[in-house]
């Protein structure tokens, strides 16, 4: 069994679909909708399918071939993200959480409509126990990106109670682009941290006033703060940040899609980083992009499932090395997020069988299902509760 903590489940349900008459009445908000839906359909086949044709990596039909039995299923708007009405690392605006929430209940409509036999969404941890006691996949809602959260602290607040409601466990905040949350590290596969920082500039701080009241909602709410993406000067303020708020250093904190640091980039986290994860109760999850988990590892990219279980296999033993311990180590695959090319081998979500295999090979099957699933389900339902 296998608990991905952070799997693009919704970013193949944006499907560009009307009937010619409608496409004739329609108005110029569903012409916009139905536009995004054929680019991101267009920039799923080039960036995130292993090809024009194959299909999405994250279905329900794979997740089952695979054995993965939990998903941390991720909402994102790349096209509110990358907002061309206005100008380049401006604040959010408060149209994206209405569009948010649109996504979590398509995602929603899918499963009752469609997978109900095999899936269910989990809110809480009576309904992700009950699911996987029927033998059903249960997916969480996370959240990456925290330009989504509102434009205003009165909004933030507001916005993450609900998200709570809807039982989402935890939120990305740093994500590709400065929004005035949090500064980001490079992620973009194709670009070096120093390209990239020469295209996209951001100011030295770690967060902006929204970002820090959107860190204190979650707190209260008792909502995850994600960690992945974030520079490392938003790294050092979120702890500052943390200490100083009450119940803060009884927050979890997890880093669902990363690597260690055994390379140059910056994406990737640092042994400091590691340790303060620990110390918060969290989680990390190896994501498997070729461009974060090979650096400082491979100069060419991974050919089979044995090359990319040998990169797998030194982020986990760094891990270990750095804690003692297997206890905070778990998948966070990003399939489906426009990480391509992926570790090989690891293709789609069907292939998580071959690795819960490798790991039981080498590590034994106790330890194979502390990282596989265990450690996920022991935060999940700690924090669900």
């Amino acid at each position: 069994m296998i608990a991905d903590l952070h799997a693009h489940y919704a970013m193949h349900l944006q499907r560009p679909r009307m009937s010619l008459l409608r496409l004739l009445r329609a108005g110029e908000h569903e012409w916009k909708a139905r536009l995004q839906a054929l680019v991101l359909g267009i920039a799923n086949r080039i960036a995130n399918w292993r090809s024009f044709s194959s299909g999405p990596r994250v279905t329900v039909e794979s997740l089952r071939k695979g054995d993965v039995r939990v998903v941390l299923s991720v909402l994102y708007q790349p096209f509110d993200e990358m907002d061309l009405s206005k100008p380049a690392g401006a604040p959010p605006s408060s149209a994206y959480f209405p569009n948010l929430i649109e996504q979590l209940e398509m995602v929603q409509r899918d499963i009752d409509s469609n997978h109900s036999r095999f899936a269910a969404i989990a809110r809480n941890g009576t309904e992700l126990d009950a699911a996987l006691d029927a033998g059903k996949i249960a997916m969480v809602h996370c959240i990456e990106g925290g330009f989504h959260l509102g434009a205003t602290d009165t909004e933030i607040r507001a916005n993450v109670a609900e998200l709570r409601r809807h039982g989402v466990f935890y939120v990305t905040l740093a994500h590709l682009f400065w929004r005035q949350i949090a500064t980001n590290a490079p992620a973009i596969p194709f670009l070096s941290d120093d390209l990239y920082r020469r295209l996209f500039p951001q100011p030295m701080q770690g967060f902006g006033e929204l970002g820090r009241v959107a860190v204190e909602a979650m707190v209260d709410e008792g909502i995850v703060i994600d960690v992945s993406h974030m520079s490392e000067a938003a790294l050092t303020e979120l702890f500052v940040l943390l200490d100083s708020t009450d119940n803060g250093a009884d927050a979890t904190i997890v880093a669902t899609h990363v690597g260690c640091r055994l390379g140059p980039q910056s994406y990737n986290l640092s042994d400091q980083t590691i340790v303060r994860i620990r110390d918060h109760g969290g989680l990390i999850g190896m994501i498997f992009a070729e461009h974060q988990m090979t650096d400082g590892l491979r100069k060419s990219r991974t050919k089979t499932f044995e090359d990319s279980f040998q990169v797998l296999r030194a982020h986990i033993d760094h891990i270990h090395g750095v804690l003692g311990t297997h206890e905070h180590t778990a998948i966070g695959s990003d399939l489906d997020g426009f990480i391509k090319p992926t570790l090989a081998g690891l293709d789609d979500m069907s292939q998580m069988r071959q690795l819960e295999s490798a790991l039981a090979d080498h590590y034994g099957a106790e330890t194979a299902a502390t990282i596989g699933s265990q450690n996920a389900l022991r935060v999940l339902r700690s924090c669900l509760a």
